[in-house]
């Protein structure tokens, strides 16, 4: 198509400029040929990308809790030698660094061991080491440990999102739940006692797993210290509403049983990421009688991250006064999380689940779970690297929308041991 120019190429053209350059002649080329094309961002003006602005928001952020844990590090673990040049560094580790030292809790927060001490914190870490559900691939009672390791990789600052959890909110690691191996019901009981005292204090639990069968407990304990609705964003590739799988409770069960709660109605529990090959038959009528709110892999493709979380956030929160997420894990593309028990094709990217999670945090939870870890299965600790990245992101999320700590009005009845 000689002389002919395309409507983009004339759209950069008149978007163009002829410029000046010093060095033009010695390249054999006139300086009014030469061209600037300014239909790019200009990476260096903090008015067209998030990039700088974030990195000029970085000194808005206090340090005044990073300091005085510098301080207290000295104090309980000794000065450095005297050939360490940087004198905050004790001669034991404390503290964050470094990433690859130190007793994993997670995040490397404070252990609380007198539980009683979690109403002093926003939010509080516990691990359900249970796999007692499973019906295939076993391993997930590992998966508290593994993510705990893997997050002394992190730090609790955000670039893209300019927060840092550990100024801006608090955070504890309540240790894990004693569970029974070789009983459900009882560590049912078991899980549910201990999100429930946790949320009695007005402390938000993030629970680690596990496999999905902790996802009824969960649920109950915070139903059973509040009168108010609560509604339920549950991301899976597995349907997870059959009433008992292989005679029991298993983990294909707990939103049969969750949805039983008087303050649980099925008609704010919102699947995301359902279908595959391994939607036993039997858990959809349960969800065509109950009238749950499904989005399968196609749907995301059809209509985006940001249209799905958009209407699965008006239905979880339609009459509701607090929403609870669960994050499968296996709802990611196998090929990102190789260690966990029911690993599916053609899930979300890991970008994508990210985005989804961010903004169902945006709006505010009064819990969360990550489910179905297990490390025996991994690689690298990738399965469990992107369990972790799933609850700073909701975290961050909550910081950066100012939703932390707003789920406490919510907790109106005292804690009743199961």
């Amino acid at each position: 198509m000689t002389g002919a120019i395309s409507k983009c190429g004339r759209s950069l053209l008149n978007r163009s400029k002829l410029v000046s350059r010093p060095a033009a002649a010695s390249w054999g080329v006139s300086k009014q040929d030469q061209q600037i094309r300014f239909h790019h961002p200009n990476p260096f003006d903090p008015k067209t990308t998030r990039g700088w602005k974030a990195a000029v928001k970085e000194k808005e952020i206090p340090t005044t809790r990073h300091d005085a844990e510098v301080i207290r590090n000295l104090e309980l673990g000794l000065p450095g030698a005297s050939s360490i040049e940087d004198k905050t560094i004790p001669t034991f580790s404390r503290g964050e660094l470094p990433h690859f030292a130190g007793i994993n809790t997670f995040l490397k927060a404070p252990y609380i061991e007198d539980v009683k001490d979690c109403e002093n914190y926003d939010c509080a870490v516990v691990g359900v080491p249970f796999d007692g559900g499973c019906t295939y691939r076993p391993g997930t009672r590992f998966g508290p440990q593994g993510i705990r390791r893997i997050s002394a990789l992190y730090t609790p600052y955000n670039y893209e999102l300019g927060i840092d959890l550990r100024e801006q909110m608090t955070l504890c690691d309540i240790g894990d739940v004693f569970t029974i191996p070789a009983n459900l019901e009882k560590s049912f009981d078991q899980i549910s006692n201990a999100v429930a005292y946790i949320a009695s204090k007005g402390t938000m639990p993030i629970i680690l797993g596990g496999d999905h069968s902790i996802g009824y407990p969960t649920v109950r304990g915070i139903a059973s210290v509040t009168s108010k609705k609560i509604g339920i964003i549950h991301v899976d590739r597995h349907a997870d509403i059959q009433e008992k799988d292989l005679d029991e409770r298993m983990h294909t069960c707990p939103y049969f049983h969750a949805t039983n709660l008087p303050n649980v109605d099925p008609k704010n529990l919102v699947q995301i990421g359902i279908g595959g090959w391994q939607v036993p038959r039997p858990a959809v009528p349960n969800m065509v009688e109950r009238e749950t709110n499904i989005f399968t892999m196609e749907d995301i493709e059809a209509y985006g991250i940001e249209k799905v979380a958009e209407m699965a956030l008006e239905r979880a929160w339609d009459g509701c006064d607090a929403v609870y997420m669960s994050y499968d894990i296996d709802s990611i593309e196998a090929a990102f999380v190789p260690g966990t028990g029911w690993p599916e094709p053609g899930g979300l990217l890991p970008r994508e689940a990210l985005k989804l999670v961010g903004l169902v945090a945006a709006e505010g939870l009064c819990g969360m779970e990550v489910v179905e870890v297990s490390p025996p299965y991994d690689h690298a600790d990738i399965t469990s690297l992107m369990a972790l990245r799933i609850c700073v992101d909701a975290l961050g999320s909550m910081v950066a929308h100012d939703k932390m700590g707003l789920h406490k009005h919510i907790i109106d009845k005292p804690f009743v041991p199961f």
